[in-house]
């Protein structure tokens, strides 16, 4: 939607003299005052509390001095206050111009992943998983994008969020080695929104799996994931790795369901701003 700058022209009536030169005095007239305007008042505060408002919304240290918010304040400076936007919540959902949910299915269409001893593929399980995720996003009524690791889609890919599944190696390491991990960019444009979309997954899906939260075996992979820097800056976007493929395996493998149904659930937290206990808030 561009903005189109309102033009609000004021003319300001002139004083009329009297051509008549005759010498005969004119009639005295009380001078007219202004009229009190409620509306152009009304009009005047909208404006702004408009302006302020998006001012205030857009300072955040990370996105002070950059591009997007230099072209935000020049929007808003052009936006006709008069007309306010709809405020795209889950109340869009299912509607023709709801922002679609992304989700990546890891290694999907460029490599196997992890390689189990029975030739069982991370890739595999990342499909099934993701593709029980949009299932039930779909019957929830949101449209869903279930994209390829490298697809060509995520460039300024623009969506309510943005999710990519994976899984841990197939290696046996140490019994400490089960669990999941939940990672959001790094240098995300909104930490705030990166932070509370991390807290409902790791809640929601320690929840409905039993799966514990393995936050030591984060790793550079997971938080400078490549597509954080392709997609559009609005959308908050995170990596789950729903587990080790070792010793978490049969839930990966006979359970799907019960992973999917975690997945979903954290991110219906995000989008409907559900309350998170304050555990699940993971900590640096």
């Amino acid at each position: 939607m561009s903005d189109t700058p309102s033009t609000n022209p004021y003319t300001q009536p002139s004083g009329v003299q009297d051509p008549d030169s005759s010498p005969i005095p004119s009639p005295a007239y009380p001078q007219k005052t202004a009229r009190f305007s409620v509306f152009g008042s009304i009009q005047t505060i909208a404006t702004y509390a408009f302006l302020l408002a998006t001012l205030f919304t857009l300072f955040t240290p990370d996105n002070l001095f950059s591009d997007q918010m230099i072209k935000r304040v020049f929007q808003a400076w052009q936006a006709n206050p008069t007309e306010i936007a709809q405020l795209n919540t889950n109340a869009a959902a299912g509607s023709q111009d709801a922002l679609p949910i992304g989700i990546v299915s890891g290694h999907w269409k460029n490599d196997s992943g992890s390689v189990c001893a029975d030739g069982t593929t991370e890739e595999q399980v990342n499909l099934t998983i993701a593709t029980l995720v949009q299932q039930g996003l779909v019957a929830q009524g949101f449209k869903v994008d279930l994209l390829e690791e490298f697809d060509t889609r995520l460039s300024q890919y623009k969506g309510l969020v943005l999710l990519s599944i994976h899984n841990d190696s197939c290696d046996y390491v140490n019994d400490a080695a089960t669990g999941f991990k939940v990672a959001a960019a790094i240098h995300s444009a909104y930490p705030e929104k990166a932070t509370r979309l991390t807290a409902c997954l790791i809640d929601r899906y320690a929840a409905d799996t039993g799966l514990s939260y393995h936050a030591g075996s984060i790793t550079n992979d997971m938080t400078y994931y490549h597509a954080f820097d392709e997609i559009n800056t609005e959308t908050t976007a995170a990596i789950i790795e729903t587990g080790f493929l070792n010793l978490d395996k049969q839930i990966l493998t006979q359970h799907p369901d019960v992973v999917a149904k975690g997945i979903i659930d954290g991110l219906l937290c995000y989008v409907r701003n559900e309350n998170v206990s304050a555990t699940a808030v993971p900590t640096p």
